[in-house]
């Protein structure tokens, strides 16, 4: 936290809760309980939050606060590695630091997706400098920073051209994207609107081994699915013409298709106890 002009950190702590306390952004609820015990709410008026740049509101006194990326900082400074920066009356008062937590098994996940062939692309609103030095730990090459809600949609677009996507997020501000990709995966705790823009939801939540948990349990099913209809299919290319020809019993040819109804079942009932190799 850094102070520039006539607040002291108190004052800023006041305003940055009152402020975010009205936001449902994981940064937000961060620093709603980091600064819980220290700040006092200040009553806050015409409150409007711009999915992706700002949060603002006015106090009683009339004073006019603005919090959000550089993009409403960067007519008063040149300083564009903050995560967070605070205007008052149209002038920069404060600017903040926030270090990013690092998911778990964040790196682990990476390094399976790229095992598998799958190229991994990071989608963040932070700065492009912190968001490759995110990439950079955690060894994605593609990234995309100061990404709003709208860019993150348009990128998923031009992605499902030409691809297969699946996209992982927990914000509001990833709601979009998720609904539009081929597959949205959100975790338990996460916002409520990326949760009802998933199609798959992660109970577990901050560890993202179970992203590609999922993703082996998807594969397996799906080769179910395709061993289940080739019996199917060719027990009835089989059985058909010679119950056409009149070679097969009824009785048995009743017989038989129960028993092939148990082969489906019982393959997929193997599902259940399907060692998922992880690594």
């Amino acid at each position: 936290m850094e102070c520039l002009e006539g607040l002291d950190e108190k004052q800023l702590k006041d305003i940055v809760y009152s402020l975010e306390i009205h936001s449902n952004h994981p940064i937000a609820k961060s620093l709603v309980n980091e600064f819980h015990s220290d700040a006092e709410k200040i009553e806050l008026s015409n409150v409007e939050e711009q999915k992706g740049l700002c949060i603002s509101g006015q106090d009683q006194k009339g004073n006019e606060y603005v919090l959000g990326s550089y993009q409403i900082a960067k007519e008063h400074t040149l300083v564009d590695g903050k995560s967070l920066y605070l205007l008052r009356n149209n002038k920069l008062v404060a600017q903040f630091n926030i270090a990013d937590e690092i998911k778990k098994n964040a790196e682990f996940l990476v390094k399976s997706l790229v095992g598998q062939g799958i190229e991994p692309i990071l989608l963040s609103g932070d700065t492009t400098k912190k968001s490759e030095e995110v990439g950079k730990r955690i060894g994605i090459r593609k990234v995309f920073g100061e990404q709003t809600p709208s860019d993150k949609l348009s990128t998923i677009e031009g992605l499902n051209q030409n691809s297969v996507t699946a996209m992982v997020g927990d914000g509001i501000n990833d709601a979009p994207a998720l609904s539009t990709a081929s597959v949205g995966v959100s975790l338990g705790n996460a916002s409520e609107v990326a949760i009802q823009s998933a199609q798959i939801i992660l109970l577990r939540g901050n560890d993202l081994a179970s992203v590609n948990e999922a993703l082996q349990i998807s594969k397996h099913t799906y080769l179910t699915i395709k061993q289940n209809l080739f019996w199917a299919l060719a027990y009835n290319v089989v059985a058909i013409p010679i119950a056409a020809m009149g070679f097969l019993n009824p009785m048995v040819g009743a017989l038989a298709m129960a028993f092939s109804d148990v082969i489906v079942i019982g393959n997929s009932i193997r599902l259940k106890s399907k060692t998922i190799n992880l690594s």
